[in-house]
């Protein structure tokens, strides 16, 4: 069976992490959101995968090459401007040549059982099938309403106020009939929450909802990006983390240097060469990239830093995240903040 991953959106919400990086590279514990999402597909015995790019989309086949790393085959479809989720699907249509295909979002954090999900959609003989996820604020997501069958009895995309009618959200998690090709024009800026699914209710088709209880995230905020990561330490999520558990709730990685007065906390990430200074403190909920820096006296709790950042002496960092080869200035204390290097340019340096 064959999957697309939706790789192209600006991911504006992450502002400014997402400036000089694609939103499905964005790391949780150091590993690419959408690495994550090509291991769970992988996992569940998926492994032809086709990726559309458009926002700094030659970062994004950089890092993922040929999938071979994954023991996935990927496949790119490069876009002149945006088309919508399902108009990029369209615009693939020569690759799904079964009956039955998979369509994820590449930039949530997922451990959907795709084999389950899938089997539901073929049992049903579902048209389309939606995994959903309940959620205490619907207002930011499409939400549908089940009968005692499964069936969708009503979607709406992003539902304000009074309108909200379920708490039921659309994961972006997809199994979809090669027939819904179909329904889906060709050139034009086309999506499935606004356009693919009103029409399948319409139309009354098989059109079904999964409501799953596996873990599943939109990391779009700089809220849920953090609480993912929490919520990765906590084991909440089935996700590969990236190194070695050297103690309980501490994953190091190679040529770490800890000084002995230093206090490490947990649950806590650290990524290879990097170094922990004289009397500093890496406290709970907090991910450290390959090649950071605490330097003497510093302390650094519940925060994210990226590759190469650098936490100077006697400085405080609390619910922050730090963007690659950035410098947080000595003596100062940061709370709920992200730190970026304005100089960077999309690109480069």
């Amino acid at each position: 069976m064959k999957a697309m991953i939706l790789a192209a959106g600006v991911g504006s919400r992450l502002d400014p992490l997402t400036r000089n990086l694609p939103k499905p590279l964005v790391p949780i514990v150091n590993k690419p959101v959408m690495e994550h999402i090509v291991e769970m597909l992988a996992k569940n015995g998926i492994k032809d995968i086709m990726v559309n790019l458009y926002y700094l989309g030659d970062q994004i086949k950089d890092y993922f090459k040929d999938g071979k790393k994954w023991g996935v085959k990927i496949h790119y479809s490069l876009e002149d401007q945006l088309w919508g989720d399902a108009g990029s699907v369209k615009r693939c249509e020569s690759f799904f040549d079964e009956d039955t295909f998979i369509v994820v979002g590449g930039d949530d954090l997922a451990d959907v059982d795709i084999k389950r999900l899938i089997r539901f959609h073929q049992d049903k003989k579902a048209l389309a099938t939606i995994a959903l996820s309940l959620v205490d604020d619907p207002s930011e997501y499409g939400i549908a309403l089940l009968n005692d069958r499964g069936r969708i009895t009503r979607f709406l995309e992003k539902p304000k106020g009074e309108v909200i009618f379920s708490n039921s959200a659309n994961t972006g998690v997809y199994v979809f009939d090669r027939r819904v090709l179909e329904l889906i024009p060709k050139g034009i800026l086309y999506g499935f929450g606004n356009n693919v699914f009103p029409l399948l209710l319409e139309q009354k088709t098989r059109f079904f909802g999964y409501l799953t209880s596996s873990y599943w995230k939109d990391v779009g905020s700089l809220k849920q990006y953090q609480e993912a990561h929490r919520d990765a330490l906590s084991g909440r999520v089935d996700i590969k983390l990236p190194f070695g558990e050297v103690r309980k709730y501490v994953w190091m990685g190679k040529n770490v240097e800890i000084d002995p007065s230093a206090e490490i906390g947990y649950p806590v990430v650290i990524g290879n060469n990097c170094r922990i200074e004289k009397g500093a403190k890496l406290l709970e909920y907090s991910i450290l990239a390959d090649d950071c820096v605490i330097e003497e006296g510093a302390v650094v709790k519940q925060s994210i830093l990226w590759h190469g950042a650098t936490v100077m002496r006697n400085t405080m960092l609390e619910r922050c995240v730090v963007g690659e080869k950035c410098s947080v200035k000595s003596s100062a204390a940061v709370f709920d903040g992200v730190i970026v290097d304005p100089i960077r340019r999309n690109g480069g340096s």
